[in-house]
């Protein structure tokens, strides 16, 4: 780090709140100057950090917004920094800890920690309120741009659409269409048209006809976009951004505030511990992070103790030329590489050499604690099952010493909105079943207690509990092998999954690291990979994790799977949003629908039978460590609350 800015103090935030005996909280927003040695081994990994421009001193600069969150009065703070990595820019990983009745950040302030956010994805330009970085364009030694080979895919676009943004900072490198190619299909299988270069620009025809006025950001259709179809760009950008300079900047600004001594960090000499926290594709961060080797920062020192990778099922593809780290495990997007695994691994499957993302952290001696966190909508959205399988899907991987692992049966990507109620929720956008309400929430909050005590104090956190292959426990995503129930006018959850597919990028591509330059868009399709599934009861529930009191007093079946309701892959699985089929109140009502699954009523008797099947999987888990007491007597309160047979 250069140069620390805070450019708004918010003293005392959050409206003046006393949080415990913590007392008041002050919230210090600015930008985080800093510079790397393109020479340093500790930043060589980063792709095209080579063709930076350097300042007088030979260093690559960048600058990166953070937001500190702290006690007024230092003295009270309990000594961890957490960083919450944010998501797309997006400071997301506090309110996630939110339950009815107390915020996230309630959550963490009242028990002393220090909070830290900053920016680290360099293709989200600067914008209020979001955490963002700027980094620079690399060119060629002689100032010209560098160019290589980009895709561009869109569907789903409105109605009347006649112009398209292409992806951030992978500008055209011509304007002359017959140097590149767009095609339209009616579906992923179907037969691809050609659309010839005379009847597309690239410009914006927003205010001006066909063929509009030229622009390198953005393509132009004559006559306008079909909704019915899925368009697919084929052409050449130019100046890409130095993308992987985000993990180096999140590795120096972590090791500012926890380590400098100076008058320049305002918690100077306060951290003793710190964790990384972050979810979904923050979470692809974490992991990534590690892998690469920036736990390690630049003085050879561990950056996080702990670190908690939530609900992520891949890798995060930042660390490459022309890279599009918002992706969302697309067709032909990077992410799904080897390795993906904590323990080590032979990818046979795939023909690489045994490996781990815990390889250059064990080396340098920094690897975190981790808890790997994560539920069922995973498996079916983000193809979780090799993290846990390899891509043979034929053995565990066993996990070694440092990572716990964590399942939340029944859960949607990120958790529901728990409760106890016999409303039936509304559908998620564009899904055909209802919302999956089966929370993740009160769970997480008691492992993140667990990982803090793990990291301060070494306190043996709860064993590993996930579905296991040697245990019958994965199956194929079909409703045989799962023994998933036939209920009448609900879908079954046949092929709606997310495959795994082995692509081949080119020769300039380092899958191992998840780095290099893609030489080949879109990737050739080697060959379609395994994925399993968790097996279920009767009901259609899973049973293997740590269920919710919802899920062990269920209402209803909880699915990690949706259906697409409309558009463009209507039918197919809807990214990774869960469903929900709730119970028949009564044992007539199910029969006259031809339910299988037990009524409520059968289940539970009255309201009186429910509130004690949810007390007594309250009493589990308190046993098991996986709930609060707090979060306890709230959730038994909402259940004798609830409208559930009454």
């Amino acid at each position: 780090m250069t140069r620390i800015v805070i450019e708004q103090k918010q003293s005392p935030a959050f409206e003046g709140r006393v949080f415990g005996n913590i007392g008041q909280y002050e919230i210090l927003t600015g930008k985080a100057f800093g510079e790397l040695d393109p020479k340093d081994p500790h930043n060589t990994i980063i792709t095209d950090i080579q063709f930076a421009p350097r300042n007088s001193r030979g260093m690559v600069e960048y600058v990166a917004t953070f937001t500190l969150v702290k006690p007024m009065d230092l003295a009270k703070a309990n000594g961890v920094m957490l960083y919450a990595v944010p998501n797309r820019s997006n400071r997301i990983s506090i309110p996630a800890f939110s339950v009815v009745g107390e915020s996230g950040d309630e959550f963490f302030l009242k028990r002393g920690y220090i909070v830290l956010h900053s920016g680290w994805q360099g293709d989200i330009p600067p914008r209020s309120g979001a955490e963002t970085i700027t980094v620079p364009i690399a060119k060629n030694p002689d100032g010209s741009s560098i160019i290589g080979t980009a895709l561009a895919r869109f569907s789903n676009m409105p109605a009347g659409t006649n112009t398209l943004l292409l992806p951030v900072a992978h500008e055209a490198a011509s304007l002359d269409t017959t140097k590149a190619t767009l095609t339209k299909r009616v579906s992923e299988e179907g037969a691809v048209i050609p659309i010839a270069s005379s009847d597309w620009a690239f410009g914006d025809c927003g205010k001006t006809p066909f063929p509009g006025t030229p622009d390198g950001n953005k393509v132009c259709l004559k006559g306008g976009f079909d909704p019915a179809y899925l368009y697919e760009l084929r052409y050449t950008a130019k100046d890409p951004l130095v993308l992987g300079i985000g993990f180096a900047a999140t590795r120096d600004i972590n090791a500012f505030f926890r380590r400098d001594s100076t008058a320049a960090n305002p918690i100077a000499g306060k951290i003793t511990h710190a964790i990384g926290q972050g979810i979904s594709q923050s979470g692809n961060f974490i992991k990534t992070f590690i892998h690469l080797g920036f736990n390690q920062d630049e003085q050879n020192r561990i950056v996080w103790d702990g670190a908690n990778d939530h609900i992520a099922g891949r890798q995060l593809a930042m660390n490459i030329r022309f890279a599009t780290p918002g992706g969302a495990a697309n067709l032909y997007e990077a992410g799904s590489e080897p390795p993906l695994w904590w323990g080590d691994y032979e990818d046979t499957t795939r023909g690489k050499k045994t490996a781990s993302m815990l390889d250059r952290c064990r080396a340098t001696k920094t690897c975190p604690k981790i808890f790997e966190t994560f539920g069922s909508a995973e498996f079916w959205g983000l193809r979780m099952s090799p993290n846990l399988l390899g891509p043979g899907a034929k053995v565990d991987i066993p996990l070694p010493a440092n990572v716990r692992r964590y399942y939340f049966p029944g859960t949607t990507h990120g958790g529901g909105r728990g409760g106890f109620s016999t409303e039936t929720p509304g559908a998620p956008n564009a899904c055909e079943l209802p919302n999956n309400p089966n929370p993740q929430a009160e769970t997480m909050r008691a492992l993140i207690i667990s990982l803090t005590g793990w990291v301060t104090k070494d306190a043996a956190p709860p064993p590993s509990v996930y579905p296991r292959l040697d245990q019958a426990q994965l199956v194929r995503p079909d409703h045989n092998a799962m023994g998933f129930p036939l209920i009448p006018g609900w879908p079954l959850p046949d092929n709606l999954f997310n495959p795994l597919l082995d692509y081949d990028y080119g020769p300039e591509f380092k899958y191992s690291d998840l780095s290099g330059v893609m030489t080949i868009q879109p990737p050739i399709i080697k060959r379609v990979l395994p994925i399993l599934v968790p097996k279920v009861d009767a009901d259609g529930n899973e049973t293997i994790g740590i269920a919710s009191p919802l899920h062990q007093a269920p209402l209803g079946t909880y699915l990690g799977w949706n259906v697409t309701r409309t558009g463009f892959y209507k039918g197919r699985v809807c990214g990774f949003a869960g469903g929900y089929i709730p119970f028949a109140k009564t044992k007539a009502e199910r029969l006259s629908s031809g339910d299988p699954r037990p009524s409520l009523e059968e289940r539970y008797r009255d309201h009186a039978g429910y509130v004690a099947a949810v007390k007594a999987a309250v009493d589990r888990l308190l046993r098991q460590r996986f709930l609060l007491s707090e979060d306890a007597d709230r959730i038994s309160r909402q259940a004798e609350e609830s409208n559930v047979l009454r």
